[in-house]
């Protein structure tokens, strides 16, 4: 297995340096991922970050009243736990450089099918079960105002009562931007490991690297591939 994850590393590479550490093209996405070290949540994405230090002033302060226009407190402040993976939800799509190769094909503000470990899934459906929201899709199925601000259009029930599990709010809370995986190596978990095994930057790159590393490149890998597949 690792012999022949170490090719695919070496062969996404080149695919990567030649991407040139594009971002989503989202409305508060650079250009392209660069250091940002002043990061004041996200701080996991400080080397190679898609988003600006500014943005996460919002995200840092507990409990978050919004993100954007986006209000996470319709239905009350969310427990510290569940606020928690929230974040980490946010910095993903907000920060990370690796966020581009979910992008999806018609729409590349927005990801599609990113491999997220069944462990992650689970921890936080465990963490906001109690917790209340009025919305099965957090992305679309909001009321917006005229101010552009999201309200509920029901009533407020608790995530356990919204989700079956934590599949089922992995794969619902951001519409299909996620996919729940039962695999213990593509996928990924949302944290600083997910940041140093996937770390783009061909100059921070080792030629020796372990099995863990080379299971996440392979990840980046057979997502460029069904990119290119779809284009084709």
């Amino acid at each position: 297995m690792l012999k022949f994850s170490v090719l695919l590393f070496f062969a996404l590479l080149a695919v990567s340096t030649s991407k040139g550490h594009q971002c989503l093209n989202g409305p508060t996405h650079k250009k392209k991922a660069t250091p940002e070290p002043d990061l004041q949540e996200c701080t996991i994405y400080k080397k190679s970050s898609c988003c600006h230090a500014s943005f996460t002033k919002e995200l840092a302060q507990s409990p978050v009243m919004k993100v954007n226009n986006t209000y996470w407190n319709r239905c009350g402040n969310l427990s510290e736990p569940c606020e928690s993976y929230m974040k980490k939800m946010e910095c993903f799509y907000r920060c990370s450089p690796i966020a581009v190769y979910w992008a999806k094909s018609n729409y590349s503000a927005a990801i599609e099918s990113v491999p997220i470990c069944q462990k992650f899934c689970d921890g936080w459906y465990e963490a906001c079960k109690n917790d209340f929201t009025c919305v099965n899709n957090w992305l679309t199925d909001w009321e917006i105002d005229e101010k552009g601000e999201n309200r509920c259009r029901n009533k407020c029930i608790p995530f356990n009562q919204m989700y079956n599990n934590g599949t089922d709010m992995c794969e619902n809370m951001w519409g299909n931007s996620l996919k729940a995986n039962n695999s213990t190596c593509d996928c990924l978990n949302l944290n600083e490991n997910d940041s140093q095994y996937v770390q783009p930057d061909s100059s921070s790159s080792n030629s020796s690297i372990s099995d863990q590393q080379a299971c996440h490149k392979v990840i980046e890998l057979e997502s460029l591939r069904r990119k290119k597949k779809k284009k084709a």
